[in-house]
C-alpha cells in the first residue's frame, strides 16, 4: 500500500477495495494526530468522520456531486482526500488553510461554513437550483446530531419534504454508541425499502390500485393507514423524518466502510429526499479524544503521546465569567444562566453545578435562547445570556423585538468579542459593538481587566434594562482588587497633544502606543473606555490636538462612529478599528499587527495623523476634522 502522501486524491479513492480504505483510514487518522498535535485544531470530530468521508468521496464525484459540511469544523479529512495534504504544516495559521470549508481554497468546497444548523438549508437551495436548470448531481449535506438542536434544519427539511427534491442528508450521529439494532432487521429494512425491486414494486401497486374503479382511491388510502402503523410499530426511530416527507435509512455503523458505501448507494437510488442516520464515535482511533472528546473539540498543540495541552493556559476572560457567576448565583436567586450548548466553554460549570434548576442549556438555538430570556425577564427572574459574538448575530432580532423593545432586564455576557484568530471569518466577533449600539434600551459595556468583568456584570444585572457585557477570547490579568463601578468611562493617564480612547481590552495596546509616542516627545493621554453606550464623553479634553478611538470592532458604526459624532465641533477625530471586509483567520497577534491594531500600529496611524494636521495650520475647517481606518 502506498504512503498516504503518494495518492492523488480524490481520483485514486476511486479504484480502492474496502480493505483498502480500512487501512486508508488507519493512515488519515495517525497524519490527523500528528499534525493537529503541532498546529493546534478540531481533532476528535474529524477522527470520528474519517470512514464516513471515505466513503463519500468513493460513492459519490466530487465536486460534481455538492458536499456540504454543516458547521464544517469536520472537514479535515475532506481537504486530505481533495488533495490538500500539504496545507496541514499551516493548518489555521496566518496566510495558511482554513480549519473550516472556503470556496477560495478548492473547487471541492461548494459551500462555506463555519456556523451550525445551515446546511440543510443550504442544500434545498442548491438542489432547487440543479432542478430549475435541468442539471444532474447529487446534493448531499452532512450534520451532526448537536447541529440538529438548531430549528433552522427543521424549515429546511420541511420545505424539502415539501417539493420532493432529491437531498441526501447524512445525520453524523456520536450522541449514542452502536447498539443491537443496528444489525439485522434494520439493516434488512434497510435494504428492502430501498432495493430498485421494491421501488419499481411500490409505485407499479400504488398506480394499479388507485387506477381500481370507485373504490381505488379509499382502497388505497386503507393501504396507506396500514403501513403507516406498521412503519410506526418498526421504525419509530426515524419517524420524524418519514413525516416530514423524507425516507429514513439506518442507523448505520460510521465506522464500517461497506456498510457505509452501501447505504449510501442505495440513498442514491432514492428518486427523492434522504435522511441516511450514520452512528459515529466522536475522537475514534485515539484513546485521549475518545475518553475526552470535548477538550479534542477545539484544541491547541498537545503532546500526542499524553494528550496534555503544551501550552498551559493562565487565567481567562470565560474563567473571571465564571467564577462571578458561581459568585452572584449564591447571592441571588433570581439569577439564571443561559447558554446555547456552550456551557464549559463560557465557564458555566460551577453555576451549572451548584444551581441546576437555574442552569438552562437551550442547545444550537441562540434565537430561542434570548426568547426564553425575555421570558424568564418577564416573570421576575435576572437572566444573563452566555453567547459567543458571532453566534449571537443569529438572534439579532429576539435581541430587537423580544428584548429592547420590552426594555427587559436581560444581560448579554458576550464571550469571545473582538478577533479570535484561528478560526477566522466565521468567528471573528468585530460586530457586536455596532450591531447592539444601534438598539434603543440597550447598554453596552467592554472591561478592560477580569476584575473590571466582574464589577460590570454585576452592575449590568443591577440596572432595570437590557445590558450587554463583551470580552475577548484568552487570558487576562486579574489583582483581585474589587471594582465597584457606577458607570462611565475611566481615566488612565493625561497628555496635551493626543488622547487616546480605548474600548475594553484595547487598554493594553493603547499603553503600548503612548510609550512609542511619548519616545518620541509626543504628550499623550488615555481614556479607558468601559460604557459604550450609552455615549458618556464627560472625560473628554476638548483641547488636545487628536483624539483617538481604538476599538476591536469595526470601524463602520462602532463606537468611534459614535464618538465623532458627539464630539464637540473642530476636534480632529482619528477612528481605529477593523475595516469593512471580512478578516481572514491567523493568530491574533499577527492579525492585530496587520491591520495597525497594536501598539506600534496605533502610533503610526497617530503620528501620520498630527502631520497631517500640522501641514493644514491646525485648522479642522481646513482638514476636515475628522478621519478613520
Amino acid at each position: 500500500m502506498k504512503q498516504l502522501e503518494e495518492y492523488h486524491f480524490p481520483k485514486d479513492l476511486k479504484t480502492m477495495s474496502n480493505s483498502q480504505m480500512e487501512l486508508l483510514s488507519t493512515e488519515i487518522r495517525e497524519f490527523l494526530i500528528d499534525h493537529v498535535s503541532k498546529t493546534g485544531g478540531h481533532l476528535a470530530s474529524n477522527l470520528g468522520v474519517v470512514e464516513l468521508t471515505v466513503a463519500l468521496h468513493r460513492v459519490f464525484n466530487s465536486p460534481k456531486d455538492k458536499i456540504i459540511w454543516d458547521v464544517g469544523h469536520q472537514s479535515y479529512v475532506h481537504k486530505i482526500l481533495t488533495g490538500r495534504m500539504d496545507g496541514f504544516d499551516r493548518l489555521r495559521m496566518t496566510g495558511g488553510m482554513s480549519g473550516f470549508p472556503k470556496k477560495s481554497e478548492s473547487k471541492h468546497d461548494i459551500y462555506q461554513t463555519g456556523h451550525s444548523s445551515t446546511s440543510i438549508s443550504a442544500a434545498a437551495g442548491i438542489a432547487a437550483a440543479r432542478d430549475i436548470r435541468g442539471e444532474d448531481y447529487n446534493v448531499i449535506a452532512v450534520i451532526g446530531d448537536g447541529s440538529l438542536t438548531g430549528g433552522m434544519c427543521y424549515e429546511a427539511m420541511n420545505n424539502i419534504g415539501i417539493s420532493k427534491s432529491k437531498v441526501i442528508i447524512v445525520v453524523n450521529d456520536n450522541g449514542m454508541s452502536i447498539a443491537e439494532n443496528i444489525g439485522g432487521m434494520s439493516e434488512h429494512l434497510t435494504k428492502l425499502r430501498t432495493s430498485r425491486k421494491y421501488l419499481e414494486t411500490k409505485s407499479s401497486v400504488k398506480r394499479r390500485v388507485k387506477n381500481i374503479p370507485v373504490v381505488g382511491e379509499e382502497l388505497y388510502e386503507g393501504m396507506s393507514a396500514a403501513k403507516n402503523w406498521l412503519k410506526y410499530a418498526l421504525m419509530s426511530g426515524g419517524i420524524l423524518f418519514e413525516e416530514l416527507g423524507f425516507t429514513y435509512l439506518g442507523p448505520v455503523d460510521g465506522h464500517n466502510i461497506a456498510a457505509l458505501r452501501g447505504a449510501l448507494t442505495r440513498a442514491k437510488r432514492v428518486n427523492g429526499p434522504v435522511v441516511l442516520h450514520v452512528i459515529t464515535r466522536k475522537g475514534k482511533g485515539y484513546r485521549n479524544a475518545e475518553m475526552d472528546p470535548g477538550k479534542f473539540h477545539g484544541i491547541g498543540a498537545f503532546n500526542p503521546e499524553t494528550g496534555e495541552v503544551l501550552k498551559k493556559s493562565g487565567l481567562t476572560w470565560s474563567k473571571v465569567f465564571g467564577e462571578t457567576m458561581d459568585e452572584i448565583g449564591r447571592e441571588d436567586p433570581r439569577v439564571t444562566a443561559v447558554t446555547a450548548a456552550m456551557g464549559d466553554a463560557t465557564g458555566l460549570c460551577a453555576f451549572a453545578k451548584h444551581y441546576p434548576d437555574r442552569f438552562f442549556d437551550v442547545g444550537i438555538a441562540e434565537a430561542h435562547g434570548v426568547t426564553f430570556c425575555a421570558g424568564l425577564a418577564t416573570n421576575g427572574m435576572k437572566p444573563v445570556a452566555a453567547i459567543y459574538s458571532s453566534f449571537l448575530q443569529r438572534a439579532y432580532d429576539q435581541i430587537i423585538e423580544d428584548v429592547c423593545i420590552q426594555n427587559l432586564p436581560v444581560v448579554f455576557a458576550i464571550d469571545r468579542a473582538g478577533i479570535v484568530g484561528a478560526d477566522g471569518e466565521t468567528h471573528h466577533g468585530v460586530f457586536d459593538l455596532s450591531y447592539l449600539s444601534a438598539i434603543p434600551n440597550m447598554h453596552v459595556f467592554a472591561p478592560a481587566d477580569g476584575d473590571q468583568l466582574a464589577g460590570l456584570l454585576r452592575y449590568a444585572l443591577s440596572l432595570d434594562a437590557p445590558a450587554a457585557v463583551r470580552y475577548p477570547r484568552g487570558e487576562c490579568e486579574r489583582k483581585n482588587v474589587p471594582f465597584e463601578y457606577e458607570g462611565g468611562n475611566l481615566r488612565d493617564s493625561s497628555g496635551r497633544d493626543v488622547e487616546i480612547w480605548a474600548v475594553g481590552a484595547m487598554l493594553g495596546a493603547a499603553r503600548d502606543a503612548k510609550e512609542i509616542l511619548e519616545k518620541k516627545g509626543y504628550s499623550v493621554g488615555i481614556v479607558s473606555a468601559l460604557q459604550v453606550k450609552p455615549m458618556d464623553l464627560s472625560l473628554l479634553d476638548r483641547h488636545v490636538r487628536l483624539a483617538v478611538t481604538v476599538e476591536d470592532g469595526v470601524v463602520l458604526e462602532g463606537f468611534g462612529a459614535m464618538f465623532r459624532e458627539s464630539a464637540p465641533c473642530g476636534l480632529h477625530v482619528l477612528n481605529l478599528g477593523w475595516p469593512d471586509e471580512f478578516v481572514s483567520h491567523g493568530s491574533p497577534s499577527d492579525l492585530y499587527h496587520m491591520y495597525g491594531l497594536d501598539g506600534e500600529g496605533i502610533a503610526k496611524s497617530v503620528e501620520e495623523a498630527l502631520s497631517e494636521i500640522a501641514g493644514c495650520g491646525d485648522n479642522a475647517d481646513e482638514c476636515g476634522g475628522d478621519a478613520e481606518e
